[in-house]
């Protein structure tokens, strides 16, 4: 009983309290030499790590009718229909349990030209790890892989694996891509396993050049 209210109430709160802190933020964009940053329809496997889902869905629902990949868990589905109610559109399953029903739906949503989006590290981390699926993913579809990190300078941090952030009301919010990756060449695990490597040091490389974008600002100027 307490679930099914919960799916009921949650989910249109949540979407409204999104679009009103959306409103607040002010973003920039860097991007890593040979990099491009994200245009419309942006037919890539856009990947990110999990922490920063929320300033993303912030910063990319006004232009992009993106495919999410959400986890089937109870949690996922409060997280999938908050951000349907934002305009984007969702495949169920994961990278781990249901993977290849998650994936098969994104590959669905390829053939319509969207966007596809995927949490590398997600559902349950651990943090800062890719998994393989984006890699796999990519090689179904034979898109590129996007990498992109989006990092507020003011915003809370919860105690979760991947230290999971929500951005304060009236933050600037640093989106940092690094240069996307070539689809794999074939199924095999090497070659799969070798793409997953790339797309974890593309992230790591777009989440430190965020951070190092605020360091580098509140740094003293020496005479």
């Amino acid at each position: 009983m307490a679930q099914r209210a919960a799916i009921v109430l949650l989910p249109p709160a949540a979407a409204l309290l999104l679009r009103a802190l959306d409103r607040t933020l002010r973003y920039e964009v860097i991007v890593e030499p040979g990099a491009t940053p994200a245009e419309p329809p942006g037919g890539q496997v856009w990947c990110l790590w999990h922490r920063c889902l929320i300033p993303c869905l912030c910063y990319f629902r006004k232009d992009f009718v993106s495919t999410v990949l959400i986890s089937r868990s109870f949690d996922g589905e409060l997280v999938a229909r908050t951000i349907e109610l934002l305009g984007y559109r969702t495949a169920r399953g994961s990278s781990t349990r249901h993977g290849a029903g998650g994936l098969l739906a994104l590959a669905r949503a390829a053939q319509e030209n969207r966007p596809l989006v995927f949490t590398a590290d997600g559902p349950r981390g651990p943090l800062y790890r890719a998994k393989p699926g984006a890699a796999k993913l990519a090689q179904i579809t034979g898109r590129a892989i996007g990498i992109f990190y989006a990092l507020p300078e003011k915003a809370w941090r919860l105690g979760s694996w991947d230290r999971f952030l929500i951005p304060k009301p009236f933050s600037r919010v640093v989106v940092s891509y690094a240069r996307r990756i070539p689809p794999p060449a074939n199924a095999e695990e090497e070659t799969l396993e070798a793409v997953r490597r790339e797309v974890e040091a593309a992230l790591e490389r777009a989440r430190e050049n965020a951070e190092r974008h605020f360091r580098r600002e509140r740094a003293p100027i020496t005479p």
